[in-house]
C-alpha cells in the first residue's frame, strides 16, 4: 500500500496545475463557441481536442485557431 504522506507532499503542486488546465479548457470552449467559424470547419473535432487533450488540447486551438475567421 502507497503512503499517504508522500502523495500529500505532491499535492501543493499539482492543484495550481489542475486549476490551469481546467481554466484553459473553460476559456477554449467558451471561445468554440463564441466562434462562427473555426480552422478546419468542424467544430466538435475542436471540442474533442480541447476536452480530452489536458493540458496540451487548450494551447493546441488557441495557437492554431488563427485570426482569419
Amino acid at each position: 500500500m502507497q503512503d499517504i504522506s508522500g502523495i500529500s507532499a505532491y499535492l501543493p503542486l499539482f492543484i495550481p496545475i489542475v486549476l490551469i488546465q481546467f481554466g484553459l479548457q473553460i476559456a477554449a470552449i467558451v471561445n468554440l463557441i463564441k466562434r462562427k467559424k473555426v480552422r478546419f470547419n468542424n467544430k466538435a473535432i475542436w471540442a474533442i481536442i480541447i476536452l480530452l487533450g489536458g493540458l496540451v488540447g487548450p494551447i493546441i486551438y488557441f495557437a492554431a485557431r488563427g485570426d482569419e475567421y
